[in-house]
């Protein structure tokens, strides 16, 4: 699949050398290394996923993450929440993570958002955004997410964790040609979906936060940089208890496989 994001002209020195195990990498190299540069993206919750993928993408060297999260840090967070330290505790999320980000790249942009996403406000949130990744543990805000992904045409990386499982995919309404759109209903059409319970309330592997978001992070990466082959119209299921990992086939509703 064709990059996502044009190169930046020139990475700064102290940048060429931070990230050279990239420029060496087969299907990224400098120029992808510049187009990580220049990429925009947005990521929903500071939480078990969303630390370990803000942590991996400000590592890799995008230059520029806008973190959306209207909570606070928690001592119960510190579990799976590797962005955030005892000293974090009281303080928003993503100020947080903002602080982390910064710590291992500093030429990366944090856009820190604190407020809930919504119906209302999720297309003014990632307007601009080359790609979003949902990393938020309510059905309500990944539906939100979705629609305002499937309206602005780009990419959403999705993904999920409870007690020891986790999926993860891509969906995009609107994706390069010969390649089927995938969106959120095709998962889990309208209604189906109900409630999922609460980490608080059945529990959630730390580790496993740690291994999903580094999926979702890599998705995100092949996507900017055009490496490889997205996760568009397939499924990774996660069973860590058995030591599984499955990838079956995301159909769009209306179609048949080939």
């Amino acid at each position: 699949m064709r990059p996502l994001v044009e190169p930046v002209a020139s990475l700064a020195p102290e940048e060429l050398i931070r990230t050279a195990r990239h420029a060496v990498l087969a299907a990224i190299g400098e120029e992808g290394q510049r187009r990580l540069a220049a990429a925009r993206i947005a990521v929903i919750g500071a939480g078990g996923l969303g630390s370990p993928v803000l942590l991996a993408l400000a590592a890799a060297g995008v230059g520029e993450l806008v973190v959306i999260d209207d909570d606070v840090v928690e001592r119960t967070n510190l579990q799976r929440q590797l962005a955030h330290r005892v000293d974090d505790i009281g303080t928003a999320k993503t100020a947080s993570a903002a602080r982390a980000v910064q710590a291992l790249s500093p030429l990366t942009v944090v856009q820190e958002r604190t407020l809930r996403l919504t119906s209302d406000n999720a297309v003014d949130l990632l307007a601009g955004a080359h790609l979003v990744i949902d990393g938020s543990d309510t059905f309500d805000t990944r539906e939100a997410v979705a629609a305002a992904a499937e309206h602005l045409g780009i990419p959403l990386v999705w993904g999920a964790v409870q007690e020891w499982a986790a999926q993860v995919t891509v969906f995009w309404s609107a994706p390069p040609e010969g390649h089927a759109p995938v969106v959120l209903g095709d998962l889990f059409p309208p209604g189906s979906a109900g409630e999922p319970p609460t980490c608080a309330q059945v529990g959630v592997l730390g580790s496993l936060c740690v291994q999903v978001g580094g999926l979702l992070a890599t998705e995100a990466i092949k996507l900017v940089t055009g490496a490889g082959e997205p996760l568009l119209g397939r499924l990774i299921v996660v069973d860590a208890l058995r030591a599984r990992q499955d990838v079956i086939p995301l159909i769009p509703s209306g179609r048949t496989p080939a």
